[in-house]
């Protein structure tokens, strides 16, 4: 698995223990976890275990998060990365979050467009996809300007913050 991928500003690089301090801000954000299926991070302990899981789930060569590090100032600004890999059916599941100080500058866009080329080009995978809640307006905002498709809504599909929640899916084919 590559643990590096970059971009004109932007290197991904597989996150690491030490990256606690930044990450933790990032998820830390109730603006950033508003539509993550996690609730904003109150104690560094968290962000920790979140990093030591997608090590094991990297490990198992079924998930891989990226830090994302802005190249001009070496700053961590969000994460993203492959929250399902199934090298089987050649598909994987993209997640993603920007620090709030960074929105609308096309930090989302630019990393997103990495993860697909690598996983079009190196892991040979067939289809990416990517669950968003329907209110979630500047996530589907990105991943249209990416020409995700639109495939439809699944009703209560999942449990978020203790309440089932509706989740629109998107999904982009190496064909597109």
């Amino acid at each position: 698995m590559i643990k590096e991928l970059s971009t004109k500003r932007l290197m991904l690089r597989k996150m690491q223990v030490s990256d606690l301090e930044k990450l933790f801000q990032v998820w830390s954000n109730p603006e950033v976890t508003r539509f993550m299926n996690i609730d904003k991070f109150t104690d560094k302990k968290q962000a920790k275990e979140m990093i030591i899981l997608f090590d094991k789930l990297s490990k198992e060569n079924t998930a891989i998060r990226y830090s994302i590090i802005e190249l001009e100032s070496n700053e961590i600004i969000g994460s993203c990365g492959f929250n399902i890999l199934d090298f089987e059916n050649a598909k994987a599941e993209i997640g993603y979050e920007i620090n709030k100080p960074f929105w609308g500058k096309g930090f989302a866009p630019e990393a997103i467009t990495c993860l697909i080329r690598h996983a079009f080009n190196d892991l040979e995978l067939n289809r990416i996809e990517a669950k968003v809640e329907p209110e979630n307006f500047n996530s589907i905002k990105v991943l249209r300007k990416l020409n995700f498709g639109f495939e439809g809504t699944m009703r209560k599909v999942e449990r978020s913050k203790g309440r089932f929640i509706d989740l629109n899916l998107y999904s982009l084919l190496v064909t597109d």
